[in-house]
């Protein structure tokens, strides 16, 4: 019998590499602590596991790409300052089983796609100018594989990755995909804080106690965020997009006002959470792997799932925090809303 345990040891050991390098259904879910992190461009098993350990338990990552990179490590770093643990240069076994702890169950499954799920309609090209958008009935998703990438968290290139050889147009087809929440229950949020120099955004309860954390990209040098307090004034689905001349964004030429068609690849997404100052919201991206690598005009941009999850958690009048520095722990005066107009 020790033969045979010894033996399956080794087994273990010389096939962890193995499985890590691979990147299909059986290897994220088989996937064991990284002994050595990859690369942050490289994907990776046991970070995309990872990846949706922290998504399920309310520490998103963005968009689940199997790559340790920047909004991962944020994640990873946020969980494990929540649980009194550290993470540096290395995932710790005590941080990789604390996060194993949270959920049951394989972190890919099985779906079979559905009809809605390739009905449609589709855009051929997403414009990239605000002008080009304003005409279109609306800003739907460009595939079907987009569209099931984005209900799954995840980014198109790893979906495609893990289901070699699958049609994504096809109803009845089954892939894997990631094993997130897709309905998840409202959250008693009581406070929100935004680290502007972090790039990120914690939800709290009532007792001060973390309810979520998500990374996001708050501001640009052409307009930043403000700092202070502001106040949620309203929050709704499907926002429609309303450009003021009066923002002067770059690369938008129009001198008069227009507007743009909801959909998930609208300019701030599938979800509007409105602030008590002129122009300012929480809202979602038709780019969810930009996430805190691009810049926002004024706004703070959250992939559209999880400003869809903060959106159902705050009502009006939660507090909104803008951190100017990673030691503020206070704000400013809070200021009242004027509009509803989302920018971007």
């Amino acid at each position: 019998m020790s033969r045979v345990l010894a033996a399956l040891v080794l087994w273990l050991v010389a096939a962890t590499p193995a499985l890590a390098a691979r990147l299909d259904a059986a290897a994220i879910n088989e996937a064991a602590l990284p002994t050595k992190l990859p690369g942050r461009d490289k994907p990776n098993a046991s970070i995309a596991k990872l990846e949706i350990l922290l998504d399920r338990a309310r520490f998103s990552p963005g968009e689940i790409d199997g790559k340790l990179g920047e909004n991962a490590q944020k994640a990873l770093t946020a969980f494990a300052d929540a649980n009194g643990l550290t993470f540096d240069k290395a995932i710790t076994p005590e941080l990789w089983d604390k996060l194993a702890a949270t959920a049951d169950g394989p972190v890919i499954v099985d779906y079979r796609i559905a009809d809605a799920d390739v009905k449609g309609p589709f855009l051929k090209k997403l414009p990239t100018r605000m002008e080009q958008m304003k005409s279109l009935p609306a800003l739907s998703y460009t595939s079907p594989r987009e569209a099931l990438a984005e209900k799954f968290h995840m980014s198109e290139e790893l979906l495609a990755k893990i289901n070699p050889g699958k049609k994504f147009d096809r109803p009845g087809e089954t892939i894997a995909v990631a094993n997130v929440d897709l309905k998840p229950d409202p959250m008693p949020v009581a406070r929100i804080e935004v680290d502007k120099t972090r790039q990120t955004l914690k939800a709290f309860d009532a007792s001060g106690q973390l309810l979520a954390f998500y990374p996001a990209t708050v501001g640009s040098s052409e307009k930043p965020t403000p700092s202070g307090t502001l106040k949620v004034t309203d929050a709704h689905e499907n926002p429609t997009y309303r450009y003021n001349p009066d923002y002067k964004f770059a690369g938008v030429k129009s001198r008069k006002p227009f507007t743009i068609k909801p959909g998930p690849n609208n300019p701030v997404g599938s979800y509007w959470i409105n602030l008590s100052a002129q122009g300012y919201g929480i809202h979602g991206t038709a780019y969810p792997g930009k996430i805190s690598k691009s810049e926002s005009h004024g706004c703070v941009r959250l992939t559209n799932w999880d400003a869809h999850t903060l959106g159902a958690s705050v009502k009006r009048g939660t507090p909104v925090a803008f951190l100017d520095a990673p030691t503020e722990a206070s704000s400013k005066v809070s200021q009242q809303a004027t509009t509803k107009s989302p920018p971007n």
